[in-house]
């Protein structure tokens, strides 16, 4: 049986209205690939706790969180992931990659132009619907 892991992915966005999109190491499962920044949830916490603790330790800055904006379960083929997408803000500081190779800031309509890590890319399309949805 597969491993199954429940993880939290940030979507920050900036006074821009732009998303940080950070760059999977080649150190990394997945490598090479785009993600929203995150981690695993620790037994015992919550979500919001979780990714506040994720996103100082591979990113050293401090973050709010907003609520959770999507959730998807994708099947690799090692391991099934649960990934929990929550909008959040930089409150303090600003994102430093520590794991990942590169961050970039993106406009919604912009996302799809990268090769996002399979988990992500249906939160990725309801950002780019998103857009849509704001410009009527």
């Amino acid at each position: 049986m597969k491993k199954s892991l429940k993880v939290v992915a940030a979507i920050i966005e900036n006074e821009h209205n732009e998303i940080l999109c950070a760059l999977r190491s080649p150190k990394m499962a997945i490598p090479n690939m785009w993600e929203f920044p995150g981690g695993k949830v620790e037994k015992d916490e919550d979500l919001s706790t979780a990714l506040i603790r994720e996103i100082d330790e591979e990113l050293g800055c401090k973050i709010e969180t907003s609520g959770l904006f999507h959730e998807y379960t994708h099947e690799y083929d090692t391991f099934i992931i649960t990934l929990l997408c929550l909008k959040t803000k930089v409150i303090e500081g600003s994102p430093v990659p520590s794991e990942h190779s590169a961050l970039i800031w993106l406009k919604r309509e912009n996302l799809l132009s990268l090769n996002w890590a399979p988990a992500d890319i249906p939160a990725v399309e309801a950002l780019v619907s998103e857009t849509l949805i704001y410009e009527k």
